[in-house]
């Protein structure tokens, strides 16, 4: 976690240079200051910072983690994520609907007033897998 936050520090400090480096490299060629590309590199100084302090926070919270740790081993890290279903069908079908129902934006209106129910159903299915039928609790 430490790594990440002190990467991420060498990532906001390099922005900062870039994106004074342009505005000024900008405004010498075209004798104005370029808006849109200076912008652009500064909002990447906000974004890597933001995600540096939220890096030094939990580091700060969380205190050492495994990964961090010299003589961890890799079971120490692994921690339960969650349960899946393997013979599950419903992941397939929910992306496939909401691929469609995505898709619509640009083919036509149409196909989401046919994507979307199918995507709903996939979604109820989804959650109600384990409520009913072979797998019931």
């Amino acid at each position: 976690m430490k790594t990440n936050a002190r990467i991420f520090l060498l990532l906001t400090v390099f922005y900062i240079v870039d994106a004074a480096g342009y505005a000024i490299w900008a405004t010498v060629v075209n004798g104005k200051i370029e808006v849109i590309g200076t912008a652009a590199i500064s909002m990447l100084v906000f974004l890597s910072g933001f995600i540096t302090f939220y890096l030094y926070k939990t580091n700060t919270v969380q205190g050492v983690v495994p990964e961090d740790r010299l003589d961890a081993n890799i079971e120490d890290g692994d921690a339960e994520i969650g349960f899946f279903s393997p013979w599950s069908w419903w992941p397939l079908a929910l992306g496939l609907f909401a691929a469609m129902a995505f898709a619509s934006l640009a083919i036509g209106w149409w196909l989401f007033f046919i994507a979307f129910p199918l995507a709903l159903v996939a979604i109820i299915g989804f959650v109600f897998e384990y409520s009913r039928g072979q797998h019931a609790h």
